[in-house]
């Protein structure tokens, strides 16, 4: 599956605003393996591309869930069908409370993969996805998350995530950082993600609940240290549901302003490949 360097740029400012950090320490890693610990996070699930790998997913309506836009693509760029993905919330040691199919795709206008094998900073902060199901969730098995009403630039997340060697049962970080807020929305922070983490919603509490204010679009190793990458969805929904609903793709985002970045000196910018990893996918940086 895909793996992409990441930059330069934001390397230094990783170490140079780790300071920024909330005062809490991340959290240990909570796996969820009894049914009575999955109350209150029944809405994540782990997405299932046939043929392509596995993300984590959120529902976000009883009949949406919100993912990374490169889940949905395969390794040629393409839309994977919808029919061919399927969601199962609250998976656990291969129980779970609902499963669905999809109905259909929509991911961020802009988002795409770049025919030198690239990624820019602006597909990071597009990488977002919703998709349709076909059978709607009914609220009485699960309350969906509501989208965090303003955007987070500081203090501590939750994350939620099926990730490689994990994969069966969810697990919880309950407290984790933002470590730095970049100009077009992406973000950092130092949760404890992996392969397959893809698509997991990172979440602050919004007057007093659990709301989603970035999904893990990649990961940075440094050391033993792990640095997430996600970025704000809480402009770029509103247009994934209006093609869903439309079945049409919305106007593109005003463009952001990119920038290439370098990796160990090199000027080719930020690489992108493909990697399976126990059927896991997910962008990573070298």
């Amino acid at each position: 599956m895909r793996i992409a360097s990441f930059l330069c740029a934001l390397i230094a400012a990783f170490t140079a605003n780790a300071a920024l950090a909330a005062d809490s320490l991340p959290s240990e890693l909570d796996s969820v393996d009894r049914r009575a610990e999955l109350i209150g996070w029944e809405a994540v699930g782990r997405l299932d591309m046939a043929g392509h790998g596995t993300c984590t997913g959120a529902l976000i309506e009883q009949d949406l869930v919100l993912t990374a836009a490169h889940c949905v693509l395969d390794d040629n760029g393409q839309k994977i069908a919808a029919n061919k993905i399927t969601f199962r919330a609250g998976l656990r040691n291969g129980d779970y409370i609902a499963a669905s199919k999809g109905r259909a795709v929509a991911y961020a206008s802009g988002f795409k993969q770049e025919e030198d094998g690239r990624i820019s900073t602006a597909n990071i902060a597009r990488d977002v996805a919703l998709i349709q199901l076909d059978k709607p969730v009914a609220r009485a098995l699960i309350q969906p998350f509501q989208i965090h009403r303003v955007r987070t630039s500081r203090g501590e997340l939750m994350v939620a995530s099926y990730g490689r060697g994990r994969n069966s049962t969810l697990s919880i970080q309950r407290a984790c950082n933002v470590l730095k807020k970049f100009k077009n929305g992406v973000m950092t922070f130092d949760c404890d993600i992996t392969y397959g983490s893809s698509g997991s919603p990172v979440l602050a509490y919004d007057g007093g609940r659990l709301a989603v204010v970035s999904v893990v679009s990649a990961l940075r190793q440094e050391g033993n240290k792990k640095i997430g990458v996600g970025m704000d969805v809480i402009d770029i929904i509103p247009a994934l549901k209006r093609e869903i609903a439309l079945g049409a793709p919305q106007q593109a985002l005003k463009p952001v302003v990119t920038r290439r970045i370098t990796v160990g000196g090199s000027t080719s910018g930020t690489s992108v490949g493909t990697r399976s990893v126990g059927g896991a996918k997910f962008l990573s940086s070298k």
